[in-house]
């Protein structure tokens, strides 16, 4: 027996419940709770910067240095002002509040959590990258480059483009929370909790608002109600 659109649609929620808000949330909930208890975070926070370090290279040191800005000042920042303005243009309103609540939500937990944990960042070698003087844990690139990934894959996923877009995205995050390691500016607990927080909190959110893709305006195909996914 098949079962109906109603009952497929639940199982989507669930299941798009339990990936991306339970299961990130845990994951950070445990991170959370170590450096909380422990301080200095984990054993392999430090190995692992200190073998990323071996692979230092001026070359790379440029790139680096030229890449993690985009991680919220030269890059999310101003993609997520243009995807505000597009619809805004378009009259979105629901998908336009869905990018603030978001985005400022997202900017609000990462201060907040700094603030309460006020973790130190990593000093192990000489960073050639500009002292930042905020708190290590979450890592504010990290949850930032996330939470935009996510947004954008979101409003693109019922469009041609959700592919690529999803692809590109997701190497941006991965490049963005490279850097952060590269540069030796935060463990890699720090940058692993900023994307479990981002992403359980955009997909709640989105769980939540339920927004509409730039492309024609229709809500996405798994977070439709029960009696829209019947008539298409």
């Amino acid at each position: 027996m098949e079962n109906s659109p109603k009952q497929s649609s639940l199982y989507q929620r669930v299941i798009y419940f339990l990936l991306g808000v339970c299961f990130p949330l845990l994951t950070f909930i445990v991170l959370a709770a170590h450096v909380w208890q422990q301080g200095n975070g984990f054993r392999w926070d430090v190995s692992i910067l200190l073998a990323l370090h071996l692979s230092a290279h001026p070359i790379l040191d440029v790139i680096a240095l030229a890449v993690t800005p985009f991680g919220v000042f030269w890059g999310v920042f101003p993609a997520v002002i243009l995807i505000g303005v597009i619809l805004f243009y378009r009259r979105n309103w629901r998908s336009l509040v869905y990018l603030v609540i978001v985005s400022i939500g997202s900017m609000l937990l990462n201060r907040t959590i700094k603030l309460l944990f006020h973790r130190a960042r990593p000093q192990l070698w000489e960073l050639i990258a500009p002292p930042d003087l905020t708190y290590a844990f979450p890592s504010g690139h990290a949850m930032s480059s996330m939470t935009f990934a996510i947004v954008l894959t979101v409003l693109m996923w019922n469009t041609r483009w959700r592919w690529v877009t999803l692809i590109a995205t997701n190497l941006f995050v991965l490049v963005i929370g490279w850097t952060r390691l590269y540069l030796g500016v935060h463990y890699p607990s720090d940058v692993l909790a900023g994307w479990s927080l981002a992403l359980a909190w955009t997909a709640g959110i989105t769980l939540l608002v339920r927004p509409q893709n730039l492309a024609f305006g229709n809500p996405m195909y798994f977070l439709k109600q029960p009696e829209t996914a019947e008539k298409n």
